[in-house]
């Protein structure tokens, strides 16, 4: 998972081709340390039709600000710089959730027109 620590980096990182999943976490989040030890084999699952991107939200306040990230850890898929679909909540995600939300970001950006 990339690493990302600048605003100029998320939004190059966004307006990427492919679909970019930005995951907005914490150190002392809970259930962001929850998520951590599946999310290496889930990222391999998609790895080749997602690009995943960390942002530790306590980092980036202005542009969690501006994307209304409340509750943590939070997903949101973008493609072309355009947001497709987000999972955003203040409840613990389980991987079959996390799972559900990257295909039907999938799902949304096949939808779109080429």
């Amino acid at each position: 998972m990339e690493l990302i620590t600048t605003e100029e980096a998320f939004r190059e990182a966004v307006n990427a081709e492919g679909v970019t999943v930005a995951i907005f976490k914490t150190t002392w989040c809970p259930d962001c340390h929850y998520i951590e030890p599946f999310m290496p084999d889930v990222e391999a699952n998609y790895g080749s039709r997602i690009r995943f991107l960390q942002i530790d939200r306590d980092d980036m306040p202005d542009l969690c600000s501006e994307l209304n990230i409340l509750g943590i850890p939070s997903f949101i898929a973008f493609k072309k710089g355009t947001e497709l679909v987000r999972f955003v909540n203040k409840l613990r995600k389980s991987r079959e959730e996390i799972e559900t939300f990257l295909n039907r970001a999938l799902e949304v950006s096949d939808a779109l027109p080429s």
